[in-house]
């Protein structure tokens, strides 16, 4: 493992799966000389549905393989994994700056102006203790409604984007907030802003959705220092199928000339494994 330093010339980003893309179009706009680098571990796709032991060990292999591969700073493009990963990556590197994402539960409880709240997130998100303790902290006497919402990464990360059943399904998951007539809603997923119109859609036009993935991007940039000969670039890989990865890039984001690479770390194949250019 590269521990000096000067080596570290690279940001790098993981996520689940898609969701963390989200993220980094923001970093690529600000930051738009860096060496990027994202994981996409859809083989384990969606974290939402797993046990926090389980994305633990996801999160602390990745961490370690991308500070290998060069990085001096690690986005957690992820809600679930930074729910229940980011502390045990912190201990584990405490030299290396980590940037977690989290709900805007601080500007939503500014933002209400009926004291009532929805957060939309994954199922192992909504039950987390560190989403508790968030809401302990900041939500006062104000009302919290989580949701969670099984079913919709899934939908995403297959770049179904708009079909009836998966209108069906964000029509459920939104039911709980219209109920508590929710004026301020939060998407508590990376995933979620690709469907941020059908979100809408069925919240109405009287309730104020926040995302957090533009927060997080400007944190990363408030941290990173880039070296004086810095050439842009982006490196993608995927614990799943980089020929369907590069699919989903091209089909949503529109992204052409990216090497999409496998990452097989129970197999002993890294980087320089299959490829797909996209």
């Amino acid at each position: 493992m590269q521990t000096d330093p000067s080596l570290r010339r690279e940001i790098g980003v993981f996520d689940s799966g898609v969701g963390g893309f989200t993220v980094l179009r923001e970093l690529r706009a600000l930051l738009p000389t860096a060496r990027l680098r994202y994981l996409a571990d859809t083989a384990y796709a969606p974290y939402g549905s797993r046990s926090p032991d389980e994305i633990r060990a996801r999160s602390i292999a990745i961490a370690e393989h991308l500070i290998e591969q060069g990085a001096g700073l690690i986005v957690i493009a992820c809600n679930t994994a930074t729910a229940h990963a980011i502390e045990a990556l912190r201990a584990r590197w405490p030299d290396l700056p980590f940037v977690g994402t989290e709900p805007g539960i601080k500007p939503a409880v500014v933002a209400t102006r009926n004291g009532r709240i929805g957060l939309l997130a994954t199922p192992a998100t909504a039950a987390s203790d560190r989403l508790r303790s968030l809401i302990e902290r900041h939500v006062g006497d104000r009302q919290v409604v989580v949701q969670g919402c099984p079913g919709v990464v899934d939908r995403i990360e297959a770049g179904d984007l708009d079909s009836a059943e998966l209108c069906t399904l964000v029509d459920r998951h939104c039911e709980p907030l219209r109920a508590a007539r929710v004026d301020t809603a939060l998407l508590g997923c990376t995933h979620y802003p690709f469907i941020e119109p059908l979100w809408r859609a069925s919240l109405g036009p009287g309730v104020e959705l926040l995302r957090i993935e533009t927060a997080v991007a400007r944190r990363a940039e408030s941290l990173w220092t880039p070296a004086p000969d810095e050439q842009p670039a982006l490196d993608v890989e995927t614990s799943g199928d980089p020929a369907a990865l590069k699919a989903w890039m091209t089909q949503v984001l529109g992204w052409e000339g990216v090497t999409v690479r496998a990452w097989r770390p129970e197999l002993g194949i890294g980087p320089a494994g299959p490829s797909v250019r996209n």
